[in-house]
């Protein structure tokens, strides 16, 4: 029996310029609601073409943007009656009580903070480093967190399904190549040179183990002036 999961990367949004973006609560912008219903078109065909189960619930980010990409493709789908259950666990990156600050904003907090250095250049795609302020994280502790999330749901989804299934996790880049690297799937080397198409599925296949391989969906490669965002 297959187990397969589809990472999804929520749909382009109206997010707030120069402000690391996790937690930031706003809408898809019409962009990202297109993604979302090309998204629904990619998982029907896999569904068609490896003649695959859809599990019926659609694990979200509790984020506006992540819950509105699961639905729209819950609605897209020819499976009546998908459910959307929102995570905390799925979240990108927290950045803690820094959350929605800008980037020039949070280094002068730590700036100003005479217990700490001031953040490392390029901080923000560093996946080592976390901010020194309550709540944040590093990308790899978040990655670890979404690693954790899907291994465990697929775990129990394999008890409960007699044939090949695929379920649906709707959250943030960042998050879903740290926890791919956390997986197996990604040498730590790959992922300051990938990110994730708004949208578009990465598929990996689970084992018992637990172990994922790779499967199908394309990683996106990251130009070298391209912003890191989530």
């Amino acid at each position: 029996m297959a187990l397969i999961a589809a990472l999804i990367r929520h749909g382009d949004y109206c997010q707030l310029p120069g402000t690391p973006s996790a937690h930031q609560p706003f809408p898809l912008n019409e962009a990202g609601k297109r993604h979302a219903r090309e998204s629904a078109t990619d998982i029907q065909s896999m569904l068609d073409r490896l003649n695959l189960k859809l599990c019926p619930v659609i694990d979200s980010s509790q984020m506006l943007r992540g819950w509105q990409t699961a639905r729209i493709i819950a609605d897209n789908l020819t499976l009546p009656g998908l459910e959307v259950q929102a995570f905390d666990a799925l979240a990108e990156r927290s950045v803690g009580c820094a959350a929605n600050l800008s980037v020039k904003t949070i280094e002068s907090v730590v700036h100003e903070d005479p217990r700490f250095p001031d953040p490392p250049s390029g901080w923000k795609s560093d996946s080592h480093y976390r901010l020194p302020l309550q709540g944040a994280e590093s990308l790899l502790g978040a990655g670890e967190r979404v690693a954790a999330h899907v291994t465990e749901r697929m775990r129990k989804m394999g008890s409960d399904m007699a044939r090949d299934t695929l379920k649906l996790f709707v959250g943030h880049g960042a998050a879903f190549r740290h926890a791919a690297y956390q997986m197996g799937v990604l040498e730590f080397e790959q992922l300051a040179k990938l990110s994730m198409f708004h949208g578009r599925p990465v598929y990996m296949e689970y084992s018992p183990g637990p172990s994922w391989r790779h499967i199908g969906g394309e990683w996106k490669i990251r130009k070298p002036e391209e912003v890191f965002t989530d």
